[in-house]
């Protein structure tokens, strides 16, 4: 006899909270492929969106994580609930979207956008081995609490195109 699948199917409320948590995100786990080992490699990292929803970083080509990714575009980003701060951190939503992380073309609105949520990168943005990568989603895993657990395509994760 086999096992129920504890995957529930996607529902408008797992997309509504998925589009939220990356709404929301501030911070988060980076996962790569360490291009010497080949193990995985998880960095903690800043975080927002781009103008079209997906998640964007602003690494340094100083990091370990960078030249994983250009190594290896393959990468994972671990958003947790920031609205949850209380109780068991297990119950918390959270997502893991595995993804492919691509440098960004430089834009100066996308800098600024970044600068209005997060003033204090203004010390770093501009020096010359940081840019911006967007992390773009292949598929997703929403854990949104107790026995809520979703999987998702992009389109579940990213805000829908502006009519």
């Amino acid at each position: 006899m086999s096992k129920p699948d504890p995957i529930q199917a996607t529902d408008d409320a797992a997309r509504k909270l998925a589009r939220r948590l990356i709404a929301q995100m501030r911070h988060a786990v980076l996962g790569t492929l360490d291009p010497d080992s080949g193990a995985p490699l998880l960095t903690r990292i800043a975080v927002q969106t781009d103008r079209d929803g997906t998640p964007l970083a602003l690494l340094s080509g100083l990091a370990a994580h960078t030249r994983a990714l250009q190594a290896d575009a393959r990468a994972g980003l671990m958003i947790a609930d920031g609205k949850a701060a209380k109780g068991d951190a297990m119950t918390h939503a959270r997502l893991s979207i595995l993804a492919r992380a691509l440098p960004a073309d430089p834009d100066p609105a996308r800098r600024d956008r970044w600068l209005a949520r997060d003033p204090k990168a203004r010390v770093y943005i501009d020096l010359p081995d940081f840019r911006f990568w967007r992390i773009e989603p292949v598929s997703g895993l929403l854990n949104a609490g107790f026995a809520r657990a979703y999987r998702l395509e992009p389109a579940d994760m990213l805000e829908p195109p502006a009519p």
